[in-house]
């Protein structure tokens, strides 16, 4: 296949699933500029490994998993970072406040809970909300259909008890 060719062929593609990388943007950068960088870096990851995608799995899913790569790879970097210098979201205008819409009490604690879980237990709720089956889940993540299951459980533990100490 031509350069060219694999060029509008992976366009296709991501403009078909670009929500995914939204999705894991979202879900790992509170800043906006930090997501726009997080979802550049994505795409990048992307095209590079795009010649090696075989479809032995689901286009989405093998998206999935290197935006999840990708997200916990600068997840440890900005933790690294953060010692050296102030995160840019401590600071934030008066306007930008205007801006944001008044949510509901209920979804601000369900996202700050979920905000405080460890980097796996993240990636399996944002993939369990978005529909996948435990199948695709352990397939993406790495882990078995049962201990999905099982951490499943005990996210809704976590996120039930931290929802409630609010």
């Amino acid at each position: 296949m031509s350069n060219k060719n694999l060029e509008i062929e992976f366009s296709e593609r991501i403009q078909e699933s670009q929500g995914i990388i939204h999705k894991v943007s979202r879900m790992y950068c509170d800043n906006e500029e930090h997501r726009k960088d997080l979802f550049q870096e994505i795409l990048i990851q992307l095209w590079k490994s795009y010649p090696s995608f075989r479809g032995d799995s689901k286009f989405s899913t093998w998206m999935y998993r290197v935006a999840l790569n990708v997200a916990i790879q600068d997840l440890r970097k900005t933790k690294k970072k953060k010692h050296l210098f102030f995160q840019t979201n401590q600071f934030k205008d008066a306007s930008e406040e205007s801006k944001i819409e008044v949510q509901d009490e209920k979804l601000k604690l369900m996202h700050k809970a979920i905000a405080s879980l460890n980097k796996v237990e993240k990636a399996i709720v944002m993939l369990h909300l978005d529909g996948k089956s435990n199948e695709e889940i352990s397939e993406i993540v790495g882990i078995t259909q049962n201990y999905v299951r099982v951490k499943m459980n005990r996210i809704k533990t976590k996120l039930s008890k931290t929802v409630k100490n609010k």
